[in-house]
This record gives C-alpha cells, structure tokens and sequence, in this order.
C-alpha cells in the first residue's frame, strides 16, 4: 500500500501546489509510514455505507463516475487491503464493466453526509462473472438484492480521510426516523395528555 499523496500527487500537481503555496502542508502525510491496509476506523466506516461513488477510465481516457448503492454493508471489507461488492441487474449499460477491461485503476469515494466525513480509495479492480466464484458470490451476496450477476473485487492501493468543509449534512430516510423519534414519542404523550385534558374540562 502506498500514501494518498504519492499515487494522486503527480509531478503536475506537485508544480500546482509549489506555485500555490500549499505543497508543504503535505509533507507530514508523506512522511509517516505507509499503512499496512485498512484499518478498524476504515473498515467500520465503510460497513456502515449504503452508497459510493466508483470512477473508471474509457479506453479513449473518459472519466465515468458510477454511484452503486444498497443495504449498509453491501461494499465488503474482505481484507486489509481488498473491498468487494455484488453486481445485480441494473440498466444493463455495463459502462464500468467495459472500462475495467481495459483500465483496472478506479477511485472511489465513500460519504457519510450526517458526519461530514469522507473516505477517499485508489485501487484496482476486476470483474468476474458469478459462477466463475460462488463461494465469493455467497460472500458478497446480500439477502433480498436478487440474483448476483458479477463480481467486483478492489484491491485497495491507498486511502484518504477529507476534511468535512463544504460537506452539506444530507440525511437518509431512516436517519430521519431515528433522530426525530424521541420528538415523535414526546408529541404523541401531549396529544395522549391534550386529550385527557379536554375530557377532563367537558365533564
């Protein structure tokens, strides 16, 4: 595994970051030792995703950002250094499926919006087919998605926490639920008390 900074950090953006002043503020990322893969603050943080971003690059050089979502948990940590996920039916325009022929880099990004926190991933990735892998395909399979056709396995190269500025709080539909229950439970005991109150004054 290699640092963030020393796969995104080409020569050119090295130049951009002397002119603009901010190529030193990297140099502590660069000078701690490499991580040895994932760590548990990683590995929890992406168990609990239902959703990420995957760009891949065409043969002509085009960038396609795909968002893949699903249960929390569908993106699995299956070692310190490999990620997997199952491939369902979708629109069947098999873009990152074509691409990954030809390129296998892919960067990905893992957003939690209610925390304001951001995993960014750099690895390579390959596809299979289900049946080449099945006891792969029962791993990655989740209950309920239907049938797994392919097999998205990442080796994870490097990784990059980013600071939470101009992360907009975003907030799931159960998430909703979750944070305004106490407020819901606390309004149903004033309308219970409401109503006794005014079957008290009609008597």
């Amino acid at each position: 595994m290699k640092h963030f900074g020393d796969i995104a950090f080409t020569p050119q953006v090295k130049a951009e970051q002397k002119a603009r002043g901010s190529l030193g503020l990297y140099d502590g990322m660069l000078s701690r030792p490499v991580p040895d893969g994932l760590s548990e603050r990683e590995a929890t943080f992406i168990s609990l995703r239902d959703s990420f971003y995957m760009a891949t690059v065409s043969e002509d050089g085009w960038p396609y950002i795909q968002h893949r979502g699903g249960p929390r948990g569908f993106l699995k940590v299956l070692s310190p250094t490999r990620l997997g996920f199952a491939d369902y039916r979708g629109n069947r325009q098999y873009v990152s499926v074509g691409n990954l022929h030809n390129e296998k880099r892919v960067s990905l990004f893992l957003m939690d919006y209610p925390n304001r926190a951001r995993l960014k991933l750099l690895g390579r990735a390959s596809v299979k087919e289900a049946g080449d892998d099945p006891d792969l395909a029962r791993q990655l399979d989740i209950d309920g998605q239907g049938k797994v056709e392919r097999l998205f396995s990442i080796d994870v190269e490097a990784f990059d926490w980013n600071c939470p500025q101009f992360i907009s709080p975003r907030f799931t539909e159960d998430e909703l639920a979750s944070s305004l229950a106490p407020l819901v439970d606390e309004l149903q005991t004033l309308r219970q008390e409401n109503a006794f109150l005014k079957q008290e004054l009609g008597r």
